[in-house]
This record gives C-alpha cells, sequence and structure tokens, in this order.
C-alpha cells in the first residue's frame, strides 16, 4: 500500500515575500538555497516557501520578509540568523503555536493568529519571548547585547518605536533572565 503523499510531503509554513541581498533558507534535511549566486536558479526569490525546521540567514546589508500561514509576519535585517523550529497552525485550532529562534541579528514582526489563539514565543540569547498580539522589534548585536523594543500604533496613521525596559542576564549567570517590562510607559 503507498503511503497518503500528505503524510510524506512537508507542508510550507510560510512564503518569502520579499528580498534584498544574500539570503540562505536551509531546508532541514534538503539542500540550501541562497540569493546572489552567480547561478540564477538557486537564488531564494519572493514566493519561494518556507517549512518547519528551516534556518533562515541574511548578509551584510541583506534583508527577507516572511508572511506565515497565520497572518504573522517576520522581517530580518543585516546578518540575522532564525531557526523555524515549532510551528502549528489551524484556524479553528486550540493548540496552536509558533517558538522560533532568532540567534543573531535584527528582526521585526508583526504577531498573527497564532499569538491570539494560541502559543506564539521568539527565543533569544537572552530571554525567550512570549507574543500575545503586540509589534515586536528585537536587535541582536555581534558583542552579544540585546535590544528589545515594540513598535506600537501612534493615531492609526503611523507606527513608532516604544522601548521596552529590560535587565538581561549575562552569558555566563546561571539564572534565570530577570525581565523588567514596562506596561503602559
Amino acid at each position: 500500500m503507498k503511503p497518503d503523499l500528505q503524510e510524506v510531503a512537508p507542508r510550507p509554513i510560510g512564503k518569502v515575500v520579499a528580498v534584498a541581498g544574500s539570503v540562505t533558507i536551509e531546508h532541514a534535511g534538503a539542500v540550501v538555497v541562497q540569493a546572489n549566486l552567480p547561478d540564477q536558479t538557486s537564488q531564494t526569490k519572493a514566493g519561494d516557501v518556507v517549512y518547519l525546521r528551516d534556518v533562515v540567514r541574511t548578509g551584510a546589508d541583506s534583508r527577507v520578509s516572511i508572511n506565515f500561514n497565520d497572518g504573522s509576519s517576520f522581517n530580518l535585517s543585516s546578518n540575522a540568523r532564525m531557526t523555524l523550529d515549532e510551528y502549528v497552525y489551524e484556524p479553528d485550532g486550540k493548540s496552536n503555536a509558533t517558538f522560533f529562534n532568532l540567534a543573531r541579528g535584527t528582526a521585526t514582526f508583526v504577531a498573527g493568529q497564532v499569538a491570539k489563539t494560541g502559543d506564539m514565543k521568539v527565543d533569544t540569547p537572552v530571554a525567550t519571548m512570549g507574543i500575545r498580539g503586540t509589534t515586536p522589534h528585537i536587535e541582536i548585536s555581534d558583542d552579544g547585547a540585546v535590544k528589545f523594543s515594540t513598535l506600537i500604533e501612534e493615531g492609526k496613521s503611523k507606527l513608532v518605536k516604544k522601548r521596552v525596559a529590560a535587565t538581561v542576564r549575562q552569558p555566563e549567570q546561571e539564572s534565570g533572565p530577570r525581565l523588567k517590562i514596562c506596561r503602559g510607559c
């Protein structure tokens, strides 16, 4: 008996909507697709799909925008590395979950339905953020310093940055991160 193709083939969890510069997407157990190679046939381009456990990397002066099936949108810029570790989304589901690991670089994202109906988390070298419908901006410097901020809508006409006060642990400390979140600042 032949296995059902849907059980064997991985399902895309999102789609690349914009690429600038050098971007690689490493598919788990598959080939690497890279932008800006002399051979144009293997470039990452708008319309390419991403899968569970993919690793997305951007080079210097590069960026990529990815829209996910639940309506979440992630923008990664220069020298970023993000792993798509977990993604479960069913439109009427109660166990939706996302867990992405941002190891370095800068990411800005708009949370979609998973944040509203499930458990959306973004892991960084200093803390794991639980997302509940905000628009976070995360910067991880080459020296390991991490800055968190939130973009808020002001007057329905523009987004502005709002810094979130955070106390983060040094890598050598064993205790968990002590975040001081500004509520209503």
